[in-house]
């Protein structure tokens, strides 16, 4: 009886767990379609976006539950920097690459990694210098200099999510591909230094160790890129190969984004960086693989990837919403409130003058080795540089968790204050530069006119639509451009001197149009597919 009795228990608890787990994820679901439709009712205020929409829903659901919880709790799930990292972060990365404007993000590749790499570097460096300074003088906890190193990292990540959000590519494709770039190769950059530091023996630091931190960053990056290409040109290559679509479109949308998922668990199995490997992933499959599938497969892909990564976006700006008001955390510094807010100030002010720190003095140095003006980024676009990469979100908090937390629980004053600190640097930031970005944009970068620049840039799987011009009349418009400019051409040496950017991409289409298209296909691949009616009537009608 005693027995029966214990699994009829167990039974009952495991059942009222489902129905509870049931309850919540109807309630998430409902937070997100009221995201969406209120989302799409301020489509046209230039101060919101939906990110922002996102999180004061969040805090206001966490109010709602604080208050019929009475207190006990505020949001309906626990936080897991795996959930984060594994399930959420690959598609908007992804999404992101897939749908990045290639030679605009590479004509400045330089520029983004130097902001992306070295930049980080030196805003965690200060960032960590000021958190000891002033951190031992308010007695908040004993951190060991691992700790301290942690807290730069943590506040030098910017939220290349929110960058989706606030800034257009269309309307500002310089700024989108420098803010942008850069805060991919940030994010990159905060997550390898976050796990060398976690393995760092800080007891014998010494030059050796640093050059071992470069080598195993440059390492990583290397690999990193070099596998999201890889997986990208064996998706190209396969669907090229066997023809998925004479069959069915499902087999190669199902085949793209499987492979795009697994890039990152490839990189993540192999300890590199999954959001580098899904990014540029993104990037070679929008460029081969998405020609070599079937227009209705090309029209569903594109849509997929940028619905499942705005999904994911708005899921998780409404649970960082949701767990501001988490009472676990702010009950540790609710003794205490005025060493929170120094603590929060103190880190925010940290964070405007750690990225002022090396937005400035490395946009000098870019515009030292640009000859054209055009090329150059000036004071106005500097400060929005500056400004838009100042929000903090969810890279922040998912490292934040996984130092200072142990199993999404906070047993120490001094990790809770990070914590909450974390939250409402994310807050304000999100908030307060969120709402600011766009009618700053306007104000000191109007938009930019399409230029043939703009127009020889590769069809992108943002636009289906096939454009007015072919690749090779796009170039001709862009060759004969530079010439009325008295530009030299770029297959001689002065060219490579003057114009290296404009160089690389000549040799660079020559060797894709010779080499890397006749095997993984691409711009101007046209898949037979016999069993499809629909192409089969559309090719019979582009006959004369």
């Amino acid at each position: 009886m005693i027995t029966l009795a214990s699994h009829f228990s167990s039974l009952t608890s495991e059942s009222s767990s489902q129905f509870a787990s049931v309850i919540s994820i109807n309630i998430i679901v409902t937070l997100l379609c009221l995201c969406i439709v209120i989302g799409h009712l301020l489509e046209e205020n230039r101060w919101l976006n939906d990110s922002i929409i996102a999180l004061w829903i969040g805090f206001g659901t966490g109010v709602v539950i604080l208050f019929l919880t009475r207190g006990t709790n505020s949001h309906l799930l626990v936080f897991k920097e795996d959930l984060f990292f594994i399930y959420l972060l690959p598609p908007i990365i992804f999404n992101a690459g897939f749908q990045v404007k290639k030679k605009q993000f590479f004509r400045n590749f330089v520029t983004i990694m130097i902001f992306g790499a070295i930049g980080t570097v030196i805003s965690s460096s200060i960032i960590s210098l000021g958190a000891i300074h002033f951190f031992k003088k308010l007695d908040i906890g004993t951190f060991d200099l691992g700790d301290y190193l942690a807290i730069g990292v943590i506040f030098a990540a910017t939220d290349s999510v929110c960058t989706l959000q606030v800034l257009n590519q269309d309307e500002t494709p310089f700024l989108y591909s420098l803010v942008f770039g850069e805060g991919i190769v940030n994010d990159a950059t905060s997550v390898v230094l976050f796990n060398a530091i976690q393995k760092l023996d800080l007891t014998h630091l010494n030059p050796e160790a640093a050059f071992n931190l470069l080598g195993s960053f440059l390492y990583l990056f290397i690999l990193s890129t070099l596998l999201g290409a890889v997986t990208g040109l064996v998706s190209a290559y396969y669907i090229k190969k066997f023809y998925f679509g004479r069959h069915s479109t499902d087999r190669e949308v199902a085949l793209m984004m499987l492979m795009a998922y697994q890039s990152y668990m490839f990189a993540e199995l192999f300890a590199l960086s999954g959001i580098l490997t899904v990014f540029f992933c993104g990037i070679v499959m929008s460029h081969y693989t998405w020609h070599n599938v079937t227009e209705s497969s090309r029209t569903t892909t594109r849509h997929s990837f940028a619905t499942l990564s705005f999904l994911a976006e708005i899921f998780i700006f409404l649970y960082v919403g949701m767990d501001a008001l988490d009472i676990e955390k702010w009950r540790f510094v609710s003794d205490s409130p005025g060493t929170s807010v120094a603590v929060s100030s103190i880190l925010m002010g940290l964070v405007m003058f750690g990225r002022a720190a090396f937005v400035f003095p490395l946009s000098f140095l870019s515009n030292l080795s640009k000859r054209a003006d055009s090329e150059k980024i000036d004071i106005k676009q500097q400060v929005v540089i500056w400004w838009a990469g100042m929000i903090r979100g969810a890279v922040s908090m998912a490292l934040a968790y996984h130092k200072f937390t142990n199993a999404g629980h906070t047993g120490l004053r001094g990790n809770a204050i990070m914590i909450t600190s974390t939250i409402t640097v994310c807050l304000f930031s999100t908030v307060v530069f969120g709402l600011l970005t766009k009618p700053l944009i306007r104000y000191l970068a109007p938009r930019q006119k399409a230029t043939t620049s703009m127009l020889s840039d590769d069809i992108t799987p943002k636009s289906v639509h096939i454009p007015l011009l072919d690749g090779e009349q796009q170039d001709s418009i862009v060759e004969l451009s530079e010439n009325q400019q008295d530009v030299p051409r770029a297959d001689s040496f002065r060219g490579f001197l003057m114009r290296p950017t404009r160089t690389v991409h000549h040799y660079w289409r020559q060797f894709d149009d010779a080499y890397m298209r006749p095997v993984f296909g691409g711009r101007g691949f046209v898949p037979f597919v016999p069993a499809s009616q629909t192409e089969s009537s559309s090719q019979d009608l582009s006959k004369p």
